[in-house]
C-alpha cells in the first residue's frame, strides 16, 4: 500500500533530492573520455558521504554500488567498471540518497566527449518524454495518464519505450506502491492522491523497446543492440501540481 507524506516529509525528501541533484550538476564536468565508470562511482559515493548522505542503493536487494552506470546499448543496471569513457559514448548514471531518513532517486544521462547528432535527439526526446509525464502528475489523475503521455510522444518520434521495468513510489523505502508503466492507456490504473511520492523514469530506445538480461542478473541491454537514454526524477504530488524533488535548477513546479 502507498503512503501519503506530510509536507514536513515532503520537505525532508527535497532536501534529500537536492544533494542528489548536486552530485549530478558536478557529474556533468566529471564526466569525459577517459573517465571509467568506477571512478563515477567513487565520486558520487564520495559526495554523498561527505554532504551527510547515505548512498542507498548499496545493499538494496543485494545491489553492491552507490549507482547503475549503464552505457549506450545498456538500458539499465549496469556495473560500474574500470574500462575507460570513449568519445561518442552515452552513459546513464541512476542513483538513490538517503539524507536524515528520506530517500530521493533521480537517473541522468551524459553524452561523453563528442557524440553524433542522433544519441543527443535520443537524449532530448527521453528528457522530454520525462517533463510530458511530469505534465499528468497531478491530483485526480491516473497512473495511466501519464504512461500514455510518454508513450504517444516517444512512438511518435520513432522510437520505443521500454516495457520491462516501471515507475513506483518513493520513500520510506526506494522501490514502494504504486508500481506503474511509462506506456499504457489514460484513465486507467491507480488514481493520484496529494502526499504521494512517486518516480517517473522513461527509458527510451532508438530501435526496438525490447531487452535482454546479462548473465549477471541486473544489466539489462537492448536486444537489437541500439542505444538506450534514460532521465529519471522523484516527484510529490501536491495541490500545487507535481513537485520535482529531485530538480537541478532548470525545472519547478507544474
Amino acid at each position: 500500500m502507498y503512503t501519503l507524506k506530510s509536507n514536513r516529509e515532503i520537505e525532508k525528501m527535497a532536501e534529500s533530492g537536492a544533494l542528489l541533484a548536486n552530485v549530478h550538476k558536478e557529474l556533468r564536468s566529471f564526466i569525459k573520455p577517459g573517465v571509467t565508470s568506477w571512478q563515477i562511482e567513487t565520486f558520487a559515493r564520495d559526495y554523498i558521504e561527505r554532504h551527510g548522505g547515505v548512498a542507498a542503493q548499496i545493499g538494496f536487494e543485494g545491489y553492491e554500488y552507490a549507482t547503475c552506470c549503464s552505457i549506450n546499448d545498456e538500458i539499465c543496471h549496469g556495473f560500474p567498471r574500470k574500462k575507460k569513457l570513449q568519445d561518442g559514448d552515452l552513459i546513464k548514471v541512476d542513483m538513490c540518497v538517503s539524507l536524515n531518513g528520506a530517500i530521493s532517486d533521480s537517473c541522468w544521462s551524459y553524452a561523453v566527449g563528442d557524440v553524433p547528432e542522433e544519441p543527443h535527439r535520443l537524449m532530448a526526446v527521453t528528457k522530454k518524454a520525462l517533463y510530458l509525464g511530469i505534465e499528468q502528475a497531478q491530483i485526480g489523475k491516473r497512473v495511466g495518464d501519464i504512461g500514455h503521455a510518454i508513450q504517444t510522444y516517444v512512438e511518435a518520434e520513432g522510437y520505443g519505450v521500454v516495457r520491462d521495468f516501471i515507475a513506483h513510489g518513493i520513500g520510506p523505502t526506494i522501490h514502494e506502491e504504486p508500481f506503474f508503466a511509462h506506456y499504457g492507456e489514460p484513465n486507467k490504473g491507480i488514481r493520484l492522491k496529494e502526499g504521494m511520492t512517486i518516480t517517473i523514469e522513461p527509458m527510451v530506445n532508438i530501435g526496438s523497446w525490447r531487452m535482454q538480461m546479462e548473465a549477471n542478473g541486473w544489466t539489462a541491454r537492448t536486444l537489437d543492440g541500439s542505444l538506450s537514454c534514460q532521465y529519471e526524477h522523484s516527484i510529490a504530488i501536491t495541490q500545487n501540481g507535481p513537485i520535482i524533488l529531485t530538480s537541478q535548477g532548470e525545472e519547478g513546479t507544474y
